[in-house]
């Protein structure tokens, strides 16, 4: 699918939103508390007929100044959007995918589907998405009874919220206590939330690299009964460690999956997800980028992997990143970080029973309230016109 047009893209505007969680995040294994606000860096093109797109974009006002007055054309191909995005536009291409998407007068989950050559459902279209807001927030408590009632409270709430998967964050050793307490509290919170969820409900936990391969055994083995779906990051990538962890889960029969690639991963990561000594790969859906994720999901399908992108912190990414699903046939989970910012419209979106909807609308199907995004353009931000 061409784009008929190549209108010139003339106006560039760039503000952060400012929101809030329904409550204050704690801790991971290795990082302190990380609070209540989310601050998504959100630009705006718009090109000389009008048509506009928005997305999370943490481009500088130097390099839109230098974008600025390109062809379309030049900054996205319909053609070539699932194998690159076009050099220094990688920075802007959330709000080219929008643009584009919204000019074809498709959602982005159909949009990329019709370049791949998929078939999707007619409507609606469901994503699984999951919980990822138990964090380690205990910490002020003594008691792992008390410790692991709290976050099963906080399960229950994103039960309430729609969802039925959940991701807890473990490693309490790592940093923030002596390693068998930690792990004792690790063990206790997990079998909580398991209570809490139900026997249908995935469960993952995350360690954020704070377990050696003798602690990720232990825990496994502690909560064999509770059959956690991932373990992500259990400690620094390592081919040969994960090895032997698979072959140690398989002799007990845990069907655990190994997830991993949020943060510096490994540059061997996709060689062990073709040679399955990973089993969900977990890039950025930021950092690496939405064009890049459709290449890789495209491999992953082709070795039979899961993809499952990252994204904490940022709010867009609760909705962007599930369109990677309509060209991703094994994408297995929107990581859904609970949240609200003024002047992001995303009512569109439904979380129900463990599926995140996505909306028939054009583009990401989000909206920005024009005078407070204007507003925060004009006090903190910038704009750039051709």
């Amino acid at each position: 699918m061409e784009l008929k047009r190549s209108p010139r893209i003339v106006k560039v505007e760039a503000a952060r939103l400012e929101g809030v969680r329904p409550r204050a995040a704690g801790c991971n294994a290795r990082l302190p508390a990380h609070g209540i606000a989310v601050r998504p860096p959100i630009v705006r093109l718009t090109t000389e007929d009008g048509a506009t797109g928005f997305g999370v974009s943490r481009v500088t006002r130097e390099g839109a100044a230098a974008l600025l007055g390109a062809p379309l054309d030049v900054a996205f191909s319909a053609a070539a959007g699932n194998t690159g995005a076009a050099g220094d536009w990688v920075g802007l291409e959330y709000p080219l995918w929008d643009l584009a998407s919204k000019r074809a007068g498709q959602p982005v989950f159909r949009y990329v589907a019709g370049l791949v050559g998929r078939d999707l459902p007619a409507t609606p279209f469901r994503v699984p998405c999951y919980d990822t807001s138990l964090y380690i927030d205990d910490l002020h408590l003594t008691s792992d009874d008390e410790a692991a009632a709290l976050i099963a409270s906080e399960a229950r709430e994103g039960y309430v919220r729609g969802h039925r998967n959940f991701k807890i964050k473990v490693g309490r050793g790592a940093r923030h206590m002596p390693v068998d307490q930690g792990t004792t509290r690790d063990v206790r919170v997990i079998r909580a939330v398991r209570d809490a969820a139900g026997p249908h409900a995935q469960v993952m936990i995350d360690a954020n690299n704070g377990y050696t391969l003798n602690l990720t055994k232990r825990v496994l083995d502690e909560t064999a009964d509770c059959r956690l779906f991932w373990i992500e990051e259990a400690f620094h990538e390592d081919a040969v460690l994960y090895q032997d962890l698979k072959h140690w889960m398989a002799a007990r029969g845990i069907a655990t999956l190994i997830a991993d690639g949020e943060g510096a991963a490994h540059p061997a990561l996709m060689e062990w997800a073709r040679d399955h000594t990973v089993d969900v790969v977990q890039y950025d859906y930021s950092g690496t980028g939405f064009t890049r994720w459709l290449g890789i999901g495209r491999q992953l399908d082709e070795w039979g992997a899961q993809a499952a992108p990252h994204h904490y912190g940022g709010l867009y990414g609760n909705f962007a990143s599930g369109h990677l699903a309509g060209a991703i046939a094994r994408f297995t989970f929107v990581e859904w970080d609970e949240a609200s910012a003024p002047g992001l419209d995303a009512s569109a979106y439904r979380v129900e029973d463990g599926y995140v909807t996505l909306p028939e609308l054009p583009g990401f199907g989000l909206s920005l309230d024009e005078p407070h995004y204007s507003r925060l353009v004009a006090e903190s931000g910038f704009t750039l016109t051709a």
